[in-house]
């Protein structure tokens, strides 16, 4: 079914550059701004707007069929939505899937979210491709009331993404245990019951995934804060030490994350393990540097290359921050390269278990293709073990 404009439009997305994008509001009421970006997956909106790593910003969609399987409370990544609000280009459709207990508009008001349907979300991809991820403002008013000049001037003075750590925003408050594993039919979301390995997980904005993730590969989790330190870290006993992802500027989460790295590498042998944000922390605590891309990457596509091995990951990817290569101190290589632009997607220390990925290897667009990361950093940590 093809979008119809409406006769009044309820929903309106304000450029910090003057443009102005018309549409059918539904989900929350009210106004946003954010840094606006956009996501190529095809599958997954509810994955995404709940993954802590999209703070800050408002997604649009590329693929139209948005909200056409409904949502569910085993797909949330974390409890809340996180990333600001939602572009679309088609209204949402009524879900499809047997597994929906909701439909997205009614899911996005409880949860405080605006949405914006009936866009030229291709028009908004390439504006955003050629000048940058711009700020916006987003507005949804069932009366159509809205203050152009207003809207445009708040665009304008969003902060912007970069000097600012978010990490602290979307951390949990306190510690926490996790055993539950990845789903599998017919038992659904299982509970590890045997760990070998105990790994602590710094949690910048961390995936439920990934921590189903880890739980599958043996390891009995415990979740600590983004500002934890390295003697709280070591207070658990760990086997390895893992880095989540997360959004923000990661120069900014690095004031008090470097710092605790550098310790755990510096008095300890342990394996230590990054994702996304916790690769470019990782980065950090070793000595190089990251930097502001023009509009970042987001999807479920984008081809990785294992530049030791030479095997094509496709691979599931969010960031607007990436660690700058050429940067890399003696002692730190290069593992991962996108096969799209170029940059980093992986490092490791030489001759030591510390390595991390700037994709998400939970995410399965491959669907396994990645999954042997985790499988690595089990393998890591029993062999310390048995060294001891």
């Amino acid at each position: 079914m093809a979008p119809t404009a409406p006769t009044k439009p309820t929903a309106c997305l304000a450029l910090a550059d003057g443009t102005v994008f018309y549409g059918t509001g539904f989900g929350a009421t009210g106004q946003t701004v954010a840094e606006l970006c956009f996501n190529t997956a095809m599958t997954g909106y509810q994955e995404i707007m709940t993954d802590p790593s999209y703070a800050g910003q408002v997604i649009t969609f590329t693929f139209p069929h948005i909200g056409n399987v409904g949502v569910n409370p085993e797909d949330d990544e974390t409890a809340d939505p996180v990333a600001e609000g939602m572009v679309v280009r088609w209204d949402p459709t009524e879900p499809s899937s047997w597994r929906a207990s909701e439909d997205l508009r009614n899911w996005l008001a409880r949860r405080g979210r605006i949405a914006i349907g009936g866009v030229d979300t291709r028009r908004l991809t390439r504006a955003i491709r050629q000048q940058g991820a711009p700020h916006v403002a987003l507005v949804h008013d069932p009366e159509g009331r809205f203050d152009l000049e207003s809207l445009v001037a708040a665009a304008r003075g969003f902060a912007g993404l970069e000097g600012m750590d978010l990490a602290k925003k979307v951390t949990c408050r306190q510690s926490y245990r996790w055993d539950e594993m990845r789903w599998a039919w017919p038992e659904g979301y299982a509970r590890q019951e045997k760990p070998v390995h105990k790994v602590v997980a710094l949690d910048y904005g961390a995936k439920r995934n990934i921590l189903r993730c880890l739980a599958s590969a043996g390891c009995d989790v415990t979740v600590l804060p983004a500002t934890a330190t390295a003697a709280e870290v070591l207070a658990h006993d760990p086997d390895g030490v893992f880095l989540s992802n997360g959004p923000g500027d990661p120069a900014a989460t690095g004031q008090y994350a470097v710092p605790m790295i550098r310790e755990i590498l510096d008095t300890t042998d342990l394996p230590v393990f990054g994702i996304c944000l916790g690769h470019q922390m990782l980065a950090l605590a070793l000595g190089a540097k990251t930097v502001k891309m023009n509009h970042g990457h987001h999807g479920a596509n984008h081809p990785v290359k294992d530049l030791e091995t030479g095997k094509v990951e496709i691979t599931s990817m969010n960031h607007g921050f990436a660690v700058d290569a050429q940067t890399l101190p003696e002692g730190v290589v290069e593992t991962h390269r996108s096969l799209f632009d170029g940059s980093n997607c992986g490092i490791r220390m030489a001759g030591r278990p510390v390595w991390s990925v700037q994709y998400h290897p939970e995410a399965s667009p491959g669907p396994q293709d990645s999954f042997y990361l985790f499988e690595r950093f089990a393998a890591a940590m029993a062999a310390r073990k048995q060294a001891a």
